[in-house]
């Protein structure tokens, strides 16, 4: 049974269990409030689902790509609550989770804002079920998605603007059940920071 955390466009937690069921699913769509509300979603989620923290085996982090602020969030508190409960964290790239289920050519497109995309591109999906990504993550301009796409035609474009924790959870469920390599332990961010560290120290002038 996996808690699946992902704040890589709004906040969303939910628990799944190893076929797939989702026993409880919190979702908001809101990009401001990560912090506020991913506590509430764990209890909450925990709540309907009758479940205590003991009954979970694993917690799953969604590594992006996302925006710095909102992103950071979701990985802090995932790997928070496994510290804290002795389990196991599963990063995944929150792409991978968008795409599961996907057969054909896909390009999975979610917004970065400063009219962004974060992108990556799908051939469909393999034997386990697990998609099967042959480009991205990347950061283009919207408008110029269509240049900066390696066969741009080719690709049946999908625009997610809400990451459901969900699909996470089965992407982690079906990797682990394959003995596949789950995401590394960087986020992808793709892009700095907005707010970075002076080189020097502050002058001060009468």
């Amino acid at each position: 049974m996996f808690l699946a955390i992902d704040t890589s466009a709004g906040t969303s937690v939910a628990i799944v269990d190893a076929l797939g069921v989702v026993h409880a699913e919190c979702d908001s769509a809101d990009t401001r409030k990560h912090a506020e509300v991913v506590g509430d979603f764990i209890y909450t989620c925990l709540a309907e689902a009758g479940l205590a923290v003991a009954d979970l085996t694993g917690v799953v982090a969604g590594m992006g790509p996302g925006p710095f602020t909102g992103l950071r969030v979701g990985i802090v508190a995932a790997r928070a609550f496994a510290f804290g409960a002795g389990l196991p964290l599963y990063p995944v790239v929150t792409h991978d989770a968008i795409a599961l289920g996907e057969t054909g050519p896909t390009l999975i497109a979610t917004d970065a804002r400063r009219k962004e995309f974060y992108w990556s591109t799908y051939t469909g999906m393999d034997d386990a079920g697990l998609p099967i990504r042959d480009a991205g993550p990347a950061l283009s301009p919207a408008a110029e998605l269509p240049t900066h796409v390696p066969n741009y035609d080719h690709y049946a474009l999908r625009e997610a603007a809400i990451v459901h924790a969900a699909n996470l959870a089965r992407l982690a469920h079906i990797l682990k059940a394959n003995g596949r390599e789950f995401a590394g332990e960087e986020a992808l961010y793709l892009r700095s920071p907005d707010i970075s560290l002076s080189a020097g120290p502050k002058r001060v002038t009468a």
